[in-house]
């Protein structure tokens, strides 16, 4: 199976217009078009932000009983489909339901002039889908036939974020091994790190995860349950079940970013002023100034290739799950194990202030 990269985010949200108007002002998305009864959904609603190499879908329901709406009143706002781009989604599609993958969508085409897209989804995590996105001719044209494009980017010159790096997601104790093998088999990715954290006496494990092609990476999160209860536990509790905790959008210069979306109205977690005092220490000479570090509250880390700087976001959403990462890769191809942990420590501090 040739998977690509991450083709698009979709966003099952209780109100779609407040949400791109929130991810637009705040993070420079930009409005690009819509479907909805005009286009053959009479009982839902979705927007198409863009950015860069980042397409994201907003999608609410219009009718009580929608999919939709059972996925928000469960799990509130969250991500509920990280489409895959293939080459062909018809043999991805049949491979992955051959290796234990539950069908959700069977292959459908959209054609429209010289542009066609060929679709299907399998069932990848919790409520999570994976759409397979077979596309020839114009990406311009989203879905052809069932989404309007209605407005070109302005100015795609102007662009914060480039595309997405990758996905952390929290499942239930006991889930990380079976949900590591289940990728694996299923989509062919490989375990490319794995670390288990330990804050005074909450502890959780992680494993990373990856496309063949390099372009789709998960961090697969579990709680401890032998330790006191912390914040993986209290996603899995606010969330009711397994879901994408963080997404981590790329950028081309943090230093530069993190003020623009600051200024834009984004609240990152904050940083201990500590940190930055034995930064060198720790890693040497950081490629950026521990001045500007300092500064923006950015992290640093570094692998065998290379650093990789990267912050976090408060929560947007009312039950406090879902948040961004804003992440910027200096030759590293994976993680440290530091930032890792100091994202825990940052997120428990949020919780205590909140």
């Amino acid at each position: 199976m040739n998977i690509g990269a991450v083709d698009h985010v979709e966003f099952y949200v209780g109100d779609a217009q407040q949400s791109a108007f929130y991810l637009c002002t705040a993070f420079g998305f930009r409005l690009c078009g819509q479907s909805g009864p005009e286009t053959g959904r009479p009982d839902q609603r979705s927007l198409l932000l863009r950015q860069g190499g980042i397409d994201v879908l907003l999608t609410s329901a219009l009718t009580a009983g929608h999919p939709v709406a059972e996925y928000v009143a469960r799990h509130g706002d969250g991500v509920a489909n990280i489409a895959f781009a293939v080459d062909d989604a018809a043999r991805a599609f049949a491979t992955a339901t051959e290796r234990g993958a539950v069908a959700v969508e069977e292959p459908t085409t959209h054609r429209r002039g010289d542009t066609e897209v060929v679709t299907a989804a399998v069932l990848g995590f919790g409520d999570v889908i994976h759409r397979l996105m077979q596309r020839t001719g114009d990406r311009t044209d989203f879905l052809p036939g069932t989404l309007d494009i209605f407005a070109e980017d302005p100015d795609p010159s102007q662009q914060l974020l480039t595309t997405v790096d990758h996905a952390a997601i929290c499942v239930p104790a006991g889930r990380l091994g079976p949900t590591v093998a289940f990728y694996e088999r299923v989509f062919g990715f490989r375990q490319i790190f794995e670390e288990f954290i330990e804050v005074g006496e909450q502890a959780m494990d992680s494993k990373v995860v990856q496309s063949p092609s390099g372009q789709v990476t998960f961090t697969i999160i579990e709680p401890v349950p032998d330790r006191r209860p912390g914040q993986i536990d209290t996603f899995l509790a606010s969330h009711d079940g397994a879901g994408v905790q963080h997404l981590a959008l790329l950028t081309d210069d943090i230093v530069a970013t993190v003020p623009a979306l600051s200024a834009r109205g984004v609240r990152f977690l904050d940083t201990p002023d500590a940190y930055y005092d034995d930064l060198t220490d720790r890693l040497g000479s950081p490629d950026l100034r521990v001045e500007d570090l300092r500064r923006t509250g950015v992290l640093v880390d570094q692998d065998h290739w290379g650093q990789v700087f990267q912050i976090f976001t408060q929560s947007p959403h009312v039950r406090k799950t879902f948040f961004w990462e804003v992440i910027d890769r200096h030759g590293a191809r994976t993680f440290g194990s530091g930032n890792i942990k100091a994202l825990y420590e940052a997120v428990a501090r949020a919780e205590v202030t909140a």
